[in-house]
């Protein structure tokens, strides 16, 4: 299986636009025709995009930061630039501001997605509340739409990083992108 990586860091993390993020996954995917995307935390917000607007067959989900804009508007310190840990780096990196209020307007928890979608969680999440991912995903399995061989994956006492468990998550992937068993 081939990995596709794109740096969403658009322009950079300091200067992070949503809409450019998920403008270059949607053409990454359609320029790679994935069989799976898979985003982590901001970039599983991205993918939640990229399932409404681009073509691609299904999405896992790690430690999706659903509710991220409204939970840190709410708190934001004030002045432009706000710090945020990079788990990419292992440090605080400032934010601008407007960032923060462009997500809080983005909605993907509303509506189920249209494509098979694993979410795989810690439910000792510290930086997204596993509380609330879960109650986004009984939303939508209350709703009826949501396709089957979608499932949420409770890792239990997984944080946010759940690198103690790339293994689940590699075959949560493999699972999501028709990898046969006997190849996995």
């Amino acid at each position: 299986m081939r990995v596709v990586a794109p740096d969403l860091n658009i322009p950079s993390f300091q200067k992070l636009e949503f809409k450019a993020m998920a403008r270059v996954a949607f053409w990454e995917a359609k320029k790679h025709m994935p069989a799976v995307v898979v985003g982590s935390s901001l970039g599983a917000v991205v993918a939640l995009e990229l399932a409404r607007t681009a073509p691609i067959p299904a999405a896992v989900l790690i430690a999706p930061a659903l509710g991220f804009g409204e939970r840190w508007t709410e708190k934001l310190p004030e002045g432009d630039l706000v710090p945020v840990f990079h788990f990419g780096e292992s440090r605080v990196v400032p934010i601008h501001r407007r960032f923060f209020e462009q997500i809080a307007k983005v909605d993907v928890e509303t509506d189920p997605p249209r494509i098979p979608t694993v979410i795989v969680m810690g439910t000792a999440d510290e930086s997204v509340p596993y509380a609330g991912v879960a109650a986004v995903w009984k939303r939508w399995e209350a709703s009826g739409h949501l396709p089957a061989g979608s499932r949420l994956v409770a890792i239990a006492g997984g944080d946010h990083g759940l690198v103690a468990h790339v293994g689940r998550i590699a075959e949560e992937i493999a699972i999501a992108a028709g990898v046969p068993a006997t190849v996995r």
